[in-house]
């Protein structure tokens, strides 16, 4: 079964500005340094962009409503999360927490960026619970 791409023409376009970030500062910068390049970047092509969005999520346990950290980097045109990463690994966490991100905002695509590695191959998340209202 042939699964569409989702929104190829946008995630190219972000997936051209993470590489083009990449190759300025390279492996070693700090991941607020990345953001601020890609924010810079999204603004020069007139991209709509949200930064570091604070996610709510609806828990059943009340006492735990702010599980630390929950924030997007950027959420590019109101259809994908982007998260830059600056680590040596992709973790299954990392994965989980993209998980989290698009189902807070019924989101259908994330991209986890990591700017450490040599070559930068962002990772197409898919949210597997996404029902569009």
């Amino acid at each position: 079964m042939q699964q569409k791409l989702l929104y190829p023409e946008l995630s190219y376009q972000i997936t051209g500005l993470s590489f083009k970030t990449h190759n300025e500062l390279g492996r070693f910068a700090k991941e607020k340094q990345y953001c601020d390049r890609l924010e810079q970047l999204l603004k020069e092509i007139n991209l709509k962009y949200q930064r570091e969005v604070k996610l709510e999520f609806k828990s059943s346990d009340l006492s735990n409503n702010s599980v630390g950290g929950n924030v997007a980097d950027f959420i590019i045109e109101d259809l994908i999360i982007i998260e830059c990463k600056a680590k040596r690994f992709i973790t299954k966490q990392d994965y989980y927490q993209m998980q989290r991100y698009l189902q807070a905002k019924n989101l259908e695509l994330g991209l986890i960026v990591n700017f450490r590695d040599r070559y930068l191959k962002p990772k197409r998340i898919i949210n597997y619970s996404y029902h569009s209202h």
